[in-house]
């Protein structure tokens, strides 16, 4: 049995993982208390309900995520590298996520959000203030690609939600399908969505 200390942060990682990959409605307090090794009991000490649980894992997932956005996004890189980058990390970590438990699992925030957004706005409202720090750093890079004349692009936050929304639906279907194959045109469709004009491959 971990320590109590540990029992906190094993809950909202096992809690993280299994609504990730399986579903809020299919994965039962009983699931997460197994998957972590903590009574039942320990999970009550800490939380009032998996809706709980559910918000504080969406949010130790953001500050375990936040020092690599931090450097992919740092403004001492350029700022459509930073763009660029970031494509290129994600279709890197969902290809982790595939040869780890055999699935492509997308976003976790629009995942769990958009299945229980109807009926538990904790988790709805959690998710929605994440994505919400997620789109910063693209207003930021937008707003500096636009400022040194590499895009059009005077209102750096309507493109910035475009362009996050349009990854998160290539997400959405690279999950639907369990494939990573919508995921391999991510990058040239992101861009071009941002005006940056692309040179294809001189074939000899």
């Amino acid at each position: 049995m971990p320590r109590v200390s540990d029992a906190k942060e094993k809950l909202t990682e096992a809690a993280l993982g299994l609504i990730w990959e399986s579903g809020y409605g299919a994965t039962s307090v009983d699931d997460i208390c197994a998957k972590a090794n903590v009574k039942k009991g320990s999970f009550y000490h800490f939380f009032k309900s998996k809706s709980d649980l559910e918000v504080a894992a969406l949010e130790e997932h953001w500050q375990r995520n936040k020092q690599r956005w931090n450097d992919l996004f740092s403004p001492t890189v350029p700022p459509l590298q930073r763009i660029e980058d970031w494509f290129d990390y994600v279709v890197q970590r969902q290809s982790e996520i595939k040869e780890e438990c055999g699935a492509v699992l997308g976003c976790p925030l629009c995942s769990v959000g958009s299945e229980v957004s109807t009926h538990e706005a904790g988790i709805r409202e959690k998710a929605q203030e994440i994505l919400d720090r997620y789109v910063k750093y693209f207003e930021s890079a937008i707003r500096d690609a636009h400022a040194q004349g590499l895009i059009v692009a005077p209102d750096a936050r309507t493109k910035a939600r475009m362009l996050f929304a349009y990854v998160q639906g290539v997400l959405a279907q690279a999950r639907i399908a369990n494939s990573l194959e919508p995921l391999r045109e991510l990058r040239a469709g992101g861009l071009g969505l941002l005006g940056v004009q692309q040179v294809d491959p001189v074939t000899t």
